[in-house]
């Protein structure tokens, strides 16, 4: 068994994955996911995947915390029936520096390149959704190309408007929300990363997916935004 299991109050256990953060992790922690959620458990009320751990909120008058732990201890989970699934690729427009990308220009900076580098790097790779976290629908991605890792900034901004792209040390991700925050802004995409209206899939991105990152003008944002809000626009998913 490569995990532990350890209690997290009286409403949920957390599965704690003895690997480094790598790919075959994540499909192996996206196993174990589809496993757990198989087994219709009566009272597990929710299954969420992280880096490297899984957190499962579970009702304990009909399920007790030693039952939980002996299914969970029963898997087999190795990613590989995950092998050959098909992952999805969402394309993400992006519109960089400006107004739209104020930290665009401190991240250039900071590793020595030009701004067209850095929108070359920021594109380069297909990036895998580790876990959704910090935000309701805000995807962690990896793998950012090591020449632009960035610090957080020192003094975060109380305003981070929704759609902001972003980089913090060795990741980027995405802001589906206005909110507060520390990330070097690079970047805005005019998708919409959040629609509670749509209770079968309020969110975008699931945790698995691939994003890749297209950059379009500010004309191309402003027409695809207008889109966007009118119900008119389809997302690229390949």
């Amino acid at each position: 068994m490569d995990f532990s299991i350890k209690p997290v109050g009286d409403r949920a256990v957390k599965v704690q994955f003895q690997q480094e953060v790598t790919p075959q992790l994540n499909m192996k922690i996206k196993s174990f996911c589809k496993k757990i959620t198989g087994l219709n458990i009566e009272g597990v009320v929710e299954v969420v995947p992280a880096f490297n751990s899984v957190t499962i909120y579970y009702q304990p008058f009909r399920e007790t915390y030693l039952d939980l732990c002996q299914k969970m201890n029963s898997l087999s989970v190795d990613g590989s029936e995950n092998e050959f699934e098909e992952q999805r690729l969402i394309k993400v427009p992006v519109v960089y520096g400006g107004e739209y990308g104020p930290d665009l220009q401190r991240v250039a900076k900071y590793n020595q390149l030009s701004l067209e580098q850095v929108i070359k790097l920021h594109q380069k790779p297909d990036y895998l959704i580790y876990m959704l976290g910090f935000l309701p629908g805000f995807p962690y991605l990896g793998e950012l190309n090591a020449d632009l890792a960035t610090p957080r900034m020192e003094n975060p901004r109380k305003s981070v408007s929704a759609g902001s792209v972003g980089i913090a040390h060795k990741q980027t991700g995405i802001y589906p929300v206005e909110s507060p925050g520390g990330w070097n802004i690079i970047g805005k995409t005019p998708l919409q990363l959040v629609d509670l209206a749509n209770e079968r899939h309020p969110f975008l991105f699931e945790a698995g997916d691939l994003v890749r990152f297209c950059e379009i003008s500010e004309t191309e944002f402003l027409e695809i935004e207008e889109a966007v809000v009118s119900g008119k626009y389809v997302v690229e998913i390949e």
